[in-house]
């Protein structure tokens, strides 16, 4: 009648076959024994055994007042009294509350950190330490050395995590707003709303934390309303997308095309519309050694490669759904009945939301590169129509570092102008450098006539910028 635990089942899935032979074949006597495994999420973990298991999944409950709830349940009454000084009840909630914001900021993707870092209750508690040190060896005269309480939280404690640049910025920003003498201000606030409770015991501060809104508004963690709508419409895309995935696949006998059917007219559709290939000769008249053009060659290659395992899958499609040939591409043909793109595709594409944005993609870029091979240079670069943007620029600071005798690549810098102008408006390329278009903005909006980047407009999440003059600069 014992218990059987095994952890990390993730790491030893060939033993999780054998265990599920074992519990399948033995004959267990005693109605009390359980076998409890604990995994991480794994794609060749054996269906079968989760099919017979009772799963539970441990998912943190989201919002600042649930999350502050969890991080006080870990207090005891005895850290709430380990200090006489009236800073430190207050700082102790302040450091709960940024570790609050910096979880909650995760789930808003790449707008809340460029990275997602794994913060966790021991930041938390090395931080808490940390405070109460800082409190035991400061002189009460002097008060609290802030710029210390500053660097420990955004630099060491909590910035250790952090490897991106802008994300120590953002931290440092909230160590700054958060961890000063406004704090012992009775009128201070997080955010409207959210306020520094004056508590004696656990339990005053548990009921307080109840009372905060079970909704959060974006801008309590320093977001803009718009980030909502962007977290809202990505989640509600994953779970259609889950119920998409573990549909029958069968096709019912009612009335209307057959899934086969549908895909067949699909593919015939998308090879009539794809492009032919390309032909080398044309690229070696054009001047071969120039940086620009091996750039060009680079891309056409990786395009020539899209445009012919498109070509190979459909047409194997077609022939499979005749009968002629053995259905290999069954993944293949689910992703285009569901308008997905197929894996195969993905792995040597680029990324998008629907098989009929991938598709017109493809045509637009396929279009970029041949009007450049045989009408000459764009004026205007579709920047985020080719597979390698860097390599793009990287070839202009070549282009430009051989234009100027005396410079060297290496001191060469690349620099850039937003202009007012769009893509339509300009004529003829610039004198030095390039013009390119196709960024946008996200989680900002754009001030045309000032040249500069202001705060987003509500409900309007993506912002075309202007065209861009990219030049190159000599540091020396």
């Amino acid at each position: 009648g014992g218990w059987v635990l095994l952890q990390n089942c993730h790491l030893g899935l060939d033993f999780m076959d054998e265990l599920l032979e074992t519990l399948l074949t033995a004959e267990i006597q005693n109605e009390t024994f359980r076998v409890w495994i604990t995994t991480e999420p794994h794609p060749k973990f054996p269906i079968t055994l989760l099919q017979i298991a009772i799963k539970f999944t441990n998912e943190p409950p989201r919002g600042v007042r649930a999350s502050l709830t969890r991080t006080f349940s870990r207090i005891n009454q005895d850290l709430l009294d380990v200090s006489n000084l009236p800073m430190w009840k207050p700082l102790l909630y302040t450091v709960a509350f940024l570790h609050s914001t910096v979880q909650e900021r995760r789930k808003f993707g790449p707008l809340g950190w460029n990275i997602p870092y794994e913060f966790n209750s021991a930041d938390f508690m090395a931080s808490i330490q940390f405070i109460q040190n800082h409190l035991d060896d400061c002189d009460i005269k002097k008060g609290i050395s802030w710029n210390t309480v500053h660097y420990m939280i955004g630099e060491v404690q909590y910035g250790g995590r952090v490897t991106d640049d802008f994300d120590k910025r953002l931290l440092n920003c909230f160590a700054k707003v958060w961890f000063n003498e406004k704090i012992f201000d009775s009128n201070f606030c997080f955010y409207t709303g959210y306020k520094i409770p004056v508590c004696k015991t656990l339990d005053q501060y548990f009921e307080y934390i109840q009372s905060l809104p079970a909704m959060d508004s974006p801008k309590v963690f320093g977001l803009h309303p718009n980030a909502d709508i962007i977290y809202q419409s990505n989640t509600a895309a994953e779970v259609l997308d889950i119920i998409t995935n573990i549909q029958p696949k069968e096709s019912g006998a009612g009335a209307g095309e057959t899934r086969e059917a549908v895909v067949y007219r699909l593919a015939e559709d998308m090879l009539e519309k794809l492009p032919p290939d390309y032909v080398k000769a044309r690229l070696i008249k054009m001047g071969h050694l120039n940086s620009m053009n091996i750039f060009l060659r680079q891309e056409i290659d990786r395009m020539q490669k899209v445009i012919t395992i498109l070509r190979n899958c459909l047409n194997d499609l077609k022939l499979a759904i005749e009968g002629t040939i053995v259905m290999s591409e069954a993944n293949a043909l689910d992703n285009i009945y569901d308008a997905r793109i197929p894996q195969v595709w993905k792995r040597v594409s680029w990324d998008s939301s629907t098989l009929g944005f991938w598709f017109t993609e493809l045509l637009e870029r396929n279009h970029q590169f041949s009007t450049w091979i045989f009408e000459g240079r764009p004026n205007v670069f579709w920047m985020t129509g080719f597979f390698n943007p860097q390599g793009f620029l990287t070839a202009m600071r070549q282009e430009a570092t051989r234009a100027h005798k005396g410079w060297a690549l290496d001191t060469v810098t690349i620099h850039n102008e937003v202009l007012k102008q769009n893509k339509e408006e300009i004529t003829a390329p610039p004198s030095e450098g390039v013009y390119i278009y196709g960024l946008y903005l996200e989680g900002a909006g754009w001030d045309r006539r000032n040249t500069r980047l202001t705060e987003s407009t509500p409900k309007i999440l993506f912002v075309p910028l202007p065209v861009v003059h990219m030049f190159a600069v000599n540091t020396t």
